[in-house]
């Protein structure tokens, strides 16, 4: 079940939470209904990865635990604030540099979602109890045209 909120709490943030599952094709198409055509393709596959993880990783898909999304547009910046339920994300390469730590594992899927999240959004930040993910996306820019099209 999903269940969408458009009461607006601090610069209209809209609301969408739905049991833990990997059926997110609605979810992904309410969360993409106002991004440009052009980015849609890219978005989609970075928020897709974000929520797999929480239903996924977060939840270990229990269908009794939710995942959260609130979403708003602020000027040419949209932002989504991804929560789930479970135990939190914790880096285990905290001594890395910085750029070896978004680079994908050679022999296993480890680092992959990050990786696509890095590329894809402009602004990728966990809470510190690793439960809730911050993403934006400026799609108004011109320094970069979308990955995929």
């Amino acid at each position: 079940m999903i269940a969408v909120s458009s009461r607006p709490v601090k610069r209209n943030w809209n609301t969408v939470s739905f049991a833990s599952t990997l059926y997110l094709i609605p979810v992904l198409d309410l969360l993409l209904e106002e991004i440009p055509q052009r980015w849609k393709a890219e978005i989609r596959l970075g928020l897709q990865e974000a929520l797999v993880n929480a239903a996924k990783h977060g939840n270990a898909l229990d269908p009794s635990k939710t995942v959260l999304v609130r979403f708003s547009v602020v000027a040419n910046q949209h932002w989504w604030v991804i929560s789930d339920q479970g135990n939190g994300f914790r880096r285990s390469q905290a001594s890395e540099p910085e750029h070896e730590k978004l680079l994908p594992c050679e022999q296993q899927e480890c680092g992959r979602g990050m990786y696509i999240l890095h590329q894809i959004f402009d602004q990728v930040q966990w809470n510190h109890q690793g439960t809730e993910l911050r993403l934006c996306k400026c799609v108004k820019t011109s320094y970069r045209l979308p990955l995929l099209t």
